[in-house]
């Protein structure tokens, strides 16, 4: 990166920023104070921990009562304190109390910086300091990913003031989070990755993600080894060793030991969302019984994210949903009566649910045939389709669910024209002449083959508005490795059974539209390109060319959940 363009890099990142600090009070100016409003004082206090590293800690409190209820948050964003004070200035304007700790080896706190396994422990010293304060009367936990970790790192170890938590855009399935059959996140981890190393690193993004073999990245262009991302690149299976034992272990597990209400709020393109909704599944029944989940139509930075229409019901703020939550459950004392509420894609409007997953009327199957279409009857066997698969040149993400690096690709975007590349294989359907209300996990069936050792093969669901567009509305990624029983090795040449696993989605598609799946072998960089070798995808050194191969029979299909 020339100097000019880190230069616009950091002009464009600054402007980001202003802008979401005025959205933030734009929020808070559109929910004033409801009883008396308050002026603060401020303190800034190194906090020590149980081993004597001391972390610094900004505590706001509303002028005048004795007792309050406090809101905290504990961040590794140090750079984001102009956000922070938002919070501090409008919460004591409300009566509340506000604290927020930056958590080890970041900013002005002190210790080594090592992401995610440190939180457990120094949550709980703050929050047994906090709990101990007499002028804490109750307390309350919220953050957005990185923060919502904090505070699941300590979700089953609250002292008892903590009342309850709103933990926005994250989950405790690490593993979710880091991998779809076997193909990493890069646009997940590896970008994170390289903003916190804990050291400047300038090497180029994309050069990084196609690195081979990737197990060298980190030595060959960010200046050192990172032992925790070895780590992450390594542990391809939920069942080795790294996610079995230890903290991430420790994290799956939290969910079903919490006992307060919990406030999740998810997005349909927020790339913690597989994550999350295993998290909400996973909580302990008590909490459940008192706890909401939101999920709504924008990215992980709460940012709208598609390309087909108004949205005027959007409700993408956290702060509403921060003075709501904790009004009821620290000025009330009530617990809530639990809720889900999902955005309805095509809608533009919200519905209430008694559960989820919620229960599926009706699974309609759309079988691919011959002439690349999609029907309702299953294809003739024998027939098939394919192209070649060239790993050199994947398929960019655009219209992605899973990124964060390239979040602009994030969302429901509209998509190239049929056959605008030879390695992409449309399927299209019939107009509808009914609404066709999608609601749960959408999978899509392909007996494939490959003249390779493995590969991979990636399917995208999508509306074709009656003007030919066509936007995304769900896309996944499986490989031959992963949906074979494990250890079982694949003989080039004779079709399997694959699955491609979607993630949840709610979407009516409207009558006059019809469907397409495309089907490919790559999504770059929302996944890992696969090389078409076997074994270890940070492991693999070169690539070949793979010729695929898509059996039109009743073993390749689309599954869609509907809820009539």
């Amino acid at each position: 990166m020339t100097d000019e363009e880190r230069a616009a890099a950091q002009a464009a990142t600054e402007q980001r920023m202003r802008e979401a600090l005025a959205e933030v009070q734009k929020q808070f100016d559109a929910e004033p104070p409801r009883g008396a409003v308050y002026d603060c004082t401020i303190e800034e206090i190194m906090l020590p921990m149980s081993d004597g590293v001391r972390l610094y800690t900004l505590v706001y409190k509303p002028v005048g009562p004795a007792s309050f209820p406090v809101l905290i948050q504990r961040s590794c964003y140090p750079m984001q304190m102009e956000l922070y004070k938002i919070y501090g200035r409008e919460l004591t304007r409300r009566g509340y109390g506000y604290v927020v700790q930056i958590c080890r080896g970041t900013g002005a706190s002190e210790g080594e910086w090592e992401p995610n396994v440190n939180e457990r422990r120094d949550g709980i010293d703050t929050l047994q300091w906090l709990n101990d304060q007499p002028w804490a009367e109750s307390i309350g936990y919220f953050g957005a990913s990185y923060l919502a970790l904090t505070g699941w790192a300590i979700a089953d170890a609250l002292p008892p003031k903590v009342k309850g938590m709103m933990l926005t855009v994250y989950g405790t399935d690490r593993f979710k989070s880091a991998y779809e059959k076997g193909l990493f996140r890069h646009d997940v981890l590896t970008g994170w990755a390289m903003m916190n190393a804990g050291r400047p690193v300038e090497a180029d993004y994309l050069e990084s993600c196609r690195y081979r073999p990737h197990a060298q990245v980190d030595s060959a262009l960010w200046g050192g080894r990172l032992e925790w991302y070895q780590d992450w690149i390594h542990a391809t299976h939920r069942t080795d060793a790294y996610w079995q034992q230890g903290w991430w272990k420790q994290l799956a597990e939290i969910p079903a030991r919490t006992t307060v209400p919990i406030y999740i709020v998810e997005a349909w393109y927020d790339h913690h969302f597989g994550s999350a909704i295993n998290t909400y599944a996973a909580l302990s029944e008590q909490a459940k019984a008192h706890s909401w989940l939101d999920i709504g139509c924008w990215n992980h930075m709460s940012a709208p994210c598609i390309e087909w229409g108004e949205q005027k019901h959007l409700e993408n703020g956290d702060v509403h949903r921060v003075l709501e939550w904790f009004d009821l459950l620290l000025r009330q004392n009530r617990l809530p009566e639990p809720r889900v509420r999902t955005y309805v894609m095509r809608e533009d409007a919200w519905q209430t649910l008694p559960a989820w997953p919620p229960a599926v009327d009706e699974v309609q199957k759309l079988y691919l045939n011959a002439g690349q279409t999609l029907s309702a009857a299953p294809g003739t066997p024998g027939e098939s389709c394919g192209f070649c698969y060239d790993p050199q040149n994947p398929c960019p993400s655009h219209g992605a669910e899973s990124v964060l690096t390239t979040i602009t690709e994030a969302g429901s975007l509209k998509q190239a024209e049929p056959g605008s590349r030879p390695d992409v294989l449309s399927f299209i359907s019939e107009p509808l002449a009914q609404p066709l209300p999608i609601c749960g996990a959408i999978r899509v069936h392909l007996r494939a083959a490959t003249d390779g050792e493995d590969t991979a093969f990636t399917a995208k669901l999508m509306e074709v508005f009656p003007d030919g567009s066509a936007y995304n509305i769900r896309g996944s990624i499986t490989t031959i490795a992963a949906d074979l029983p494990q250890g079982q090795a694949y003989t080039p040449g004779p079709p399997v059974d694959l699955c491609v696993d979607m993630w949840d989605m709610v979407w009516t598609v409207q009558p006059g539209s019809r469907l397409r799946l495309d089907v490919s072998s790559s999504d770059f960089p929302q996944y890992a390109v696969h090389s078409n070798y076997a074994g270890v995808w940070s492991e693999q050194p070169r690539t070949r060319t793979a010729q695929q191969t898509v059996f039109l029979d009743e073993g390749s299909y689309v599954e869609l959940p509907l809820k009539r």
